[in-house]
């Protein structure tokens, strides 16, 4: 069955008295795999419990994430905060299912203009405090040489360095495959350069991923360990 009519039978069947109705996600672009899942965001009337579900529909793994307009907003104000916000992408980009009184396209409009502006504004603080776990990794790597130690920090290298690259552009983060689409949506190539660079490193060879670790890391000051401070909170 086609993704948008299974996630409008989804909408129809388990919330047929839904405002509005999103699918979003990978399953609308030519990314599209067999085991792709229809990521469907319900809102619902206010007074309604939010919740999130997985489920089998019409063949299709199913995501469903039912809110109000209120939990809306609530999830998406602090996902913006974090520079990372699955929904508010799902409904920016997606495809509008339902919209019984029009809040479906306000919101949609809404969501694309969020995305548009971008996230919070990155301090040169933020950067450092990024700067500096990802040089204490780049030490670690330095003086490891137990295989197992190796494979877990050098995939934490490169996430950190894909993410240092996405802060310091001002743009959205990602998760899994969306760091890698991101980071290509701002430095296209560089994905298939961390690529490279992994797969020699596992096997002890981390001359080029710490070489692109730096490169990445020098527009903001280079690595950062000596002299890196931060004031803790005193409890009571």
């Amino acid at each position: 069955m086609d993704p948008v009519l299974a996630a409008r039978e989804l909408v129809a069947e388990r919330h047929p008295r839904a405002r509005a109705a999103f699918l979003g996600g990978s399953v609308l672009t030519p990314r599209r795999t067999p085991l792709s899942d229809l990521d469907v965001v319900v809102l619902l009337a206010d007074g309604a419990d939010p919740y999130r579900e997985s489920l089998r529909f019409a063949g299709w793994p199913a995501e469903l994430f039912v809110h109000t307009r209120d939990s809306w907003e609530g999830y998406v104000g602090r996902e913006i905060l974090e520079r990372r916000s699955p929904l508010l992408f799902m409904c920016a980009a997606g495809t509008l299912l339902v919209d019984r009184d029009g809040v479906g396209a306000t919101l949609q409009e809404y969501a694309r203009r969020l995305v548009t502006t971008g996230p919070p504004r990155v301090t040169a603080a933020e950067l450092d405090d990024r700067r500096y776990p990802l040089t204490d990794l780049l030490d670690d790597l330095a003086g490891c040489g137990d295989p197992g130690e190796r494979l877990f920090i050098v995939t934490e290298v490169a996430r950190r360095t894909a993410e240092f690259v996405l802060l310091a552009e001002g743009a959205w983060l990602g998760g899994g495959k969306w760091l890698s689409r991101r980071l290509a949506e701002v430095r296209p190539g560089l994905p298939e350069r961390l690529t490279a660079a992994v797969r020699p490193a596992l096997d002890g060879d981390t001359d080029a991923l710490v070489a692109l670790a730096e490169e990445v890391l020098a527009p903001a000051g280079g690595r950062l360990w000596a002299g890196y401070r931060r004031q803790g909170v005193t409890g009571r």
